[in-house]
């Protein structure tokens, strides 16, 4: 089987472009990417390494999709991934990428007939609906009430049912107006798709970012000393994310890749759930015992536009349809971040400048 990963110099693309070549001989995997993230050049000499073959491209440009050879399958891991993409009035790199890459990666699975596994976002979900659900405040993060007004909102976490309508940034509309011309895609040419509404996923060789990857950036503020904030909701630091190892992400992955005729049709949430979460105190906690540092956090009371306290993806729908679990938990994927940063802080000190 012959593999696109595009994006596949970035965190996701880059572990699960080199995971099936470790364990699947009889796939051929090509990475694809246009290197603007900072930190992604760092996976070029991993991808070297395991004899991954390399193009650097755009999905932005047609023609950087449509000259290759043809593929069996496509991953479509090549988005801006950040909340924050446009809000300073410059939406066009994240509507480009985002929808535009993704009917580039459309048409090349149009052309070949290829099974495509599309990396979507439970930023689909609207932000006001999100600042709506019930939730509770204990000591050191904020809890779903079990009793909700919204559909689609539980105990549990938010679930495929969640309302829809509304703004969500323009990372979120951008993955969810791709996630419709799957959709299209789909029923006008036949083409089959899986896509996964991934919450917060982390792991090694992740360069996390205040606004995307914020385990990781917790961790590397930890180990490098920088000082961090809590922002809005009064600067407590309750706010919580489920969060997803890395290998656990490949791990579904490769699964939808061996069966895409049994996982075609398929668009859900995937992330840790309720068992595998944090809020920012929980964190910070953590990362003091792993580092054995203690930054200065600042209070924010304004929440960031776009924030919402609190996110737990229901993967109840997954879950009926395979048996995939996450198997690591939250600790362990803050630890192995840790590790990585500890063999590794020359190269990431460099790249993160």
């Amino acid at each position: 089987m012959r593999i696109l990963v595009t994006g596949g110099a970035g965190f996701v693309g880059g572990n699960l472009a080199i995971a099936p070549v470790q364990e699947q001989a009889v796939w051929e995997v090509t990475a694809f990417d246009n290197l603007k993230r900072r930190g992604s050049e760092l996976n070029l000499s991993r991808l070297r390494e395991a004899g991954i073959p390399f193009v650097h491209g755009d999905v932005r440009v047609a023609s950087d999709l449509l000259d290759l050879d043809p593929f069996d399958t496509i991953v479509e891991c090549s988005a801006e991934p950040s909340a924050l993409a446009g809000l300073d009035g410059g939406g066009d790199y994240v509507v480009h990428t985002n929808l535009l890459g993704a009917h580039h990666c459309l048409e090349l699975a149009r052309r070949d007939g290829a099974y495509v596994v599309f990396l979507s976002t439970s930023r689909v979900y609207p932000v006001a609906a999100l600042n709506e659900v019930e939730y509770t405040e204990s000591e050191t993060r904020f809890e779903l009430e079990a009793a909700q007004d919204l559909p689609g909102a539980s105990a549990a976490g938010i679930s495929e049912e969640f309302p829809l309508n509304g703004a969500r940034t323009l990372y979120g509309t951008s993955k969810l107006a791709a996630e419709l011309l799957i959709a299209e895609y789909a029923e006008s040419f036949g083409v089959r798709a899986v896509v996964n509404r991934f919450g917060v996923i982390a792991g090694p060789w992740q360069m996390g970012k205040v606004d995307q990857g914020v385990f990781t950036f917790w961790v590397l503020s930890h180990r490098l000393g920088h000082g961090l904030r809590y922002i809005g909701y009064g600067g407590s630091g309750k706010q919580v994310r489920d969060l997803l190892h890395i290998d656990d992400a490949v791990d579904l992955i490769e699964r939808q890749l061996q069966a895409p005729d049994e996982r075609a049709g398929f668009t859900g949430n995937v992330g840790g759930g309720r068992e595998c979460s944090l809020s920012l105190v929980e964190t910070t906690e953590i990362c003091r015992e792993l580092s054995g540092n203690e930054v200065p956090v600042e209070a924010v009371q304004e929440p960031r536009p776009g924030d919402v306290p609190i996110y737990i993806s229901d993967c109840d729908l997954l879950y009926r349809h395979t048996d995939w679990r996450p198997r690591r938990g939250p600790r362990e994927i803050l630890e192995d971040i840790n590790g990585w940063i500890s063999d590794h802080e020359a190269a990431v000190k460099t790249s993160l400048g």
